[in-house]
């Protein structure tokens, strides 16, 4: 993404309200089972392992790997440079997110490359989370 353009807003719904608030607020939520612990990605109205509705949105610091990528060409959108790194990040909890990897070249990203999370804005003046190369601010 571009400096200065925005990413489109995302659509929000019932279930993953509490992510895209967060996000808005500049923090990474994350669904948690009170019930068996569970951390888990996509939002959902109940637990996945145990079926619990007592689910709670917890703050998370953003720390993972890249578990898997891809480089999107096309179709494109005027937000966006391309090719835009698409990743699948897994977080320390264990949590998988697909979001955008920033600030590198794609001949750079491997798997199990270590990443932190940023934050870009959106149209609405929201934000999106979004990750970069763990450290990349010292370098």
């Amino acid at each position: 993404m571009t400096p200065g353009r925005p990413h489109p807003e995302p659509v929000r719904t019932a279930d993953n309200h509490g992510f895209w608030d967060a996000a808005d607020d500049g923090r990474l939520a994350v669904q948690r089972c009170a019930g068996c612990r569970a951390w888990y990605h996509p939002p959902r109205p109940m637990c996945p392992a145990c079926g619990s509705l007592d689910l709670r949105w917890t703050d998370v610091p953003g720390t993972g790997v890249v578990y898997s990528y891809t480089l999107l060409h096309h179709p494109q959108h005027p937000a966006f440079d391309y090719p835009v790194i698409a990743v699948v990040v897994e977080l320390d909890e264990g949590v998988r997110l697909v979001s955008n990897l920033i600030g590198v070249a794609a001949a750079e990203v491997r798997i199990g490359l270590p990443v932190e999370l940023r934050f870009a804005p959106t149209v609405a003046g929201g934000q999106v989370p979004v990750f970069t190369v763990a450290g990349a601010a010292q370098r």
